[in-house]
């Protein structure tokens, strides 16, 4: 029953690829058809699959997330969560449990998914609203709502907010399980939207995008152009509205806390609410391939190369500044009060996908492989339901202001990052590979088996190997019959002496490396295209092709333009941004000096954190003698974790960003001392 479902799904997404004059000039190889084996990344997905997705179904149960959609069923009682957005987290775990559907078949779980589904579709107003803050009781409906639909849609309602998420699961859900129960929700809904907003209709930026990114994937599956002109409007109102105040630097009142102080034609910048700025970079990326819409092309590829020359922390982090969750001013990238919402590296991850199916550059896998591998997995612990909402770049014992939580939470009055969580784990197979005609890429180096056409015939890929802790790659290429096509393999930039596409983060060091390449024992000779190996061959079953990626320990350091991290030292292996932790250096981690001539040695600690490779070093250390009333360094063996694996032996000193030297000592009273996290 499955397979025919999901051949229905392919019949259908061919027929509208024909319609469709324009497209990505990339094209992802479905999450379905690719099987993960890995070490890495497929335990993470069982954790998310057996604990994760039940963790938020039984939290949407017992904060009243699922009795919201009850209640406005029975258009009786009181909305009983905190947020109008709230019905967003069953979406998100909807979609999250459908991709996961995918991977581990769960009868138990798609009879769940199908019992909300129907709680939803009853809590669906007769036109297709579906907004419970206001269904349950249209008289006195939620503060931020307003008193009627939309009219407070721009700043506070997130009715499209709601909108967009459904429409992602609905879209999640029919690709995995081929059902249309909650895709003629989505559907019921958009229609209602399309009728609403356009040209000669009612005019709003929707204040927190992902609506628009949501119609896309509808247009996707029904070819309904009415779909795609809605994103599209809904892109061009931005920068419309004559009620902001120009001249005003807050980004409340000029419209760029949600990216609406000016046409996003005109946009060079990224500004705002980091989540729903990168929402939006997305669908710019979506409509500018779709449409073929140049001045949006050249907004959303100034928007992305700001933000990765001037806005992004050294592990991949979005939306410096705390008040607003929002992007600071350009180089603004503070330590001890670093925002990094889980949600933003999330979005990043999709936008940053979307600009390589645009250009097919590897610049953007690399930024998105640094996303997550760090800032994004650090924003849920080991243990698959402890999270953090805010990811911290460093934790001080001895700072009062420390903004940061030094620990994870199990939930969130605004749990929108461990929903978004259980719907990006599992979608993780659709990033691994991607085709342009005959040229296969791979982007992603995941153990496991793709299957994929190249002129109309299966041609099946293994790969093998231990990444992120070892860069020894072996891919095996068995096309049905002897074929000739392209193979693209990203070439990462940390392996070409490259820690971010720009200048804002360079290595210290730059050994001469050349990433070695063989097919069946032999060396070959490669060429390089944007960040890719082409291997241009005729390539017969069982055809081996290795790939030994350099994994030294690397040192980073940042541009003279960031303030706050001049002096310091940053520690990179392969993807991964290292950071130090209390409960392996002797209960700090701010104390330590990593001088240039440190030497740093890297090894596997398989009962450590559910495996990782540490780094080890004799290095300064400071120390206080509080009786002698003496400073001083010494030596000492000091270890450094994956930053994405901290807080997860309880809370304490953390730091990514090292002093090579001491410049200066502050003097802190002993007034002044408490636990990290304690305001």
């Amino acid at each position: 029953m499955m397979k025919r479902s999901l051949l229905a799904v392919a019949l259908v997404s061919a027929s509208t690829v024909l319609a469709q004059p324009k497209d990505y000039p990339v094209q992802a190889v479905n999450f379905t058809a690719v099987k993960l084996t890995d070490n890495f990344w497929l335990p993470r997905m069982k954790i998310n699959h057996n604990v994760t997705i039940p963790a938020s179904f039984a939290r949407c149960e017992s904060t009243g997330r699922v009795k919201n959609f009850e209640m406005a069923a029975a258009h009786s009682g009181k909305f009983c969560t905190t947020f109008p957005f709230d019905d967003t987290d069953i979406y998100k775990t909807i979609e999250g449990a459908s991709f996961s559907l995918s991977l581990f078949p769960d009868k138990k779980l798609e009879t769940y998914i199908d019992s909300l589904i129907d709680k939803v579709g009853k809590a669906q107003e007769p036109d297709g609203y579906l907004y419970t803050a206001r269904t349950i009781d249209p008289q006195k409906p939620h503060n931020w709502a307003g008193p009627e639909r939309w009219v407070k849609e721009r700043e506070l309602s997130h009715e499209l907010y709601n909108s967009g998420h459904l429409y992602e699961a609905a879209y999640a859900h029919y690709y995995a399980t081929g059902k249309k129960n909650l895709l003629n929700i989505a559907l019921k809904n958009a229609d209602l939207v399309c009728s609403v907003f356009g040209e000669g209709k009612l005019h709003v930026a929707p204040g927190h995008e992902i609506v628009e990114m949501g119609l896309v994937k509808l247009y996707r599956i029904t070819g309904k152009q009415q779909y795609l002109q809605t994103a599209r409007f809904f892109i061009e109102e931005r920068g419309r509205y004559k009620g902001y105040d120009a001249k005003s630097k807050d980004p409340w009142r000029n419209g760029a806390y949600w990216q609406d102080q000016q046409p996003v034609a005109d946009q060079r910048e990224a500004v705002g609410h980091a989540v729903r700025a990168a929402y939006l970079y997305s669908a710019v990326a979506d409509v500018a391939a779709l449409t073929g819409d140049e001045k949006l092309l050249l907004a959303v590829d100034s928007i992305w190369q700001n933000v990765v020359a001037k806005k992004i922390y050294v592990q991949g982090g979005l939306g410096a500044i705390p008040s607003g969750e929002r992007f600071g001013d350009n180089y603004e990238l503070p330590n001890a009060t670093a925002y990094n919402e889980t949600c933003a590296a999330i979005a990043g991850v999709y936008w940053n996908y979307r600009m390589f199916l645009l250009h097919g550059d590897s610049k953007y896998m690399d930024v998105l492989e640094k996303m997550l591998y760090n800032g994004l997995i650090s924003g849920i612990g080991l243990d698959g339901k402890s999270f953090f909402y805010a990811n911290a770049m460093q934790i001080k014992n001895h700072f009062s202001h420390q903004a940061m939580e030094p620990e994870r939470s199990g939930w969130f009055d605004c749990s929108c990052c461990p929903t978004n969580l259980t719907r990006l784990i599992p979608s993780i197979p659709g990033y691994v590979y991607a085709q342009k005609g005959d040229a296969v890429y791979v982007n992603l180096f995941v153990s496991g088996n793709a299957t994929m056409n190249v002129h109309g015939k299966p041609v099946s890929i293994v790969q093998q190997n231990n990444y992120p802790w070892d860069g020894a790659l072996t891919f095996t290429v068995s096309p049905q019959k002897t074929d000739a096509f392209s193979l693209l393999v990203r070439i990462p930039g940390w392996a070409r002496n490259e820690a971010i596409p720009s200048n804002l983060y360079t290595f210290s060091d730059n050994p001469a490396t050349k990433v070695s390449i063989s097919i069946n024992g032999q060396p070959v000779e490669y060429s390089v295209d944007k960040g890719y190996a082409v291997i241009k061959r005729t390539w017969k079953k069982g055809d081996v092709l290795k790939v030994d990626l350099p994994m030294d320990v690397r040192r980073v350091v940042a541009s003279e333009n960031v303030k706050d991290d001049q002096g310091k030292v940053a520690l990179q292996r392969g993807p991964l941004i290292y950071c130090a932790e209390w409960a392996d250096n002797n209960g700090r981690a701010a104390n330590i000096l990593i001088p240039p001539d440190a030497v740093f040695q890297a090894r596997f600690q398989p009962d450590l954190l559910n495996g990782v490779e540490v780094l080890q070093s004799e290095v300064p250390v400071i120390t206080v003698d509080e009786k002698a009333q003496t400073v001083s360094t010494n030596r000492k063996l000091v270890t450094a974790i994956p930053y994405y694996a901290w807080a997860n032996r309880g809370k304490g000193e953390m730091m990514v960003w090292f002093p090579e030297k001491v410049k200066d000592v502050e003097i802190i009273g002993e007034q002044s001392k408490q636990e990290p996290g304690k305001k």
